[in-house]
């Protein structure tokens, strides 16, 4: 199975206990699916994802189709709240 790594910034990161982490790759929705899954019992987390601006290998995802954009083994995906460089509160979010 082929993974990438996660990376939690700011609030983010206090609400899933790590810095990161590693999950399957797959497209970048199956991958923040992954992640809601696995913290399931925060409803912090959750909230707080869907404020995230996400990187994909540095670069922003920006509004483009979670469903589209693949996530290949070895990615990196920064998370971002909105004080952490994420998008504001009336942003899109991550789906």
């Amino acid at each position: 199975m082929q993974l990438v790594e996660v990376r939690y910034w700011a609030a983010l990161r206090a609400a899933a206990g790590v810095d990161s982490e590693r999950v399957p790759a797959g497209t970048l929705a199956e991958v923040l699916e992954h992640l809601r899954g696995k913290h399931a019992d925060s409803p912090r987390f959750a909230r707080v994802l869907e404020s995230c601006s996400v990187l994909l290998d540095e670069q922003p995802v920006g509004g483009r189709d979670y469903g589209e954009v693949d996530v290949r083994g070895g990615a990196v995906v920064d998370l971002l709240p909105p004080f952490a460089g994420g998008r504001s509160a009336d942003g899109a979010g991550a789906r």
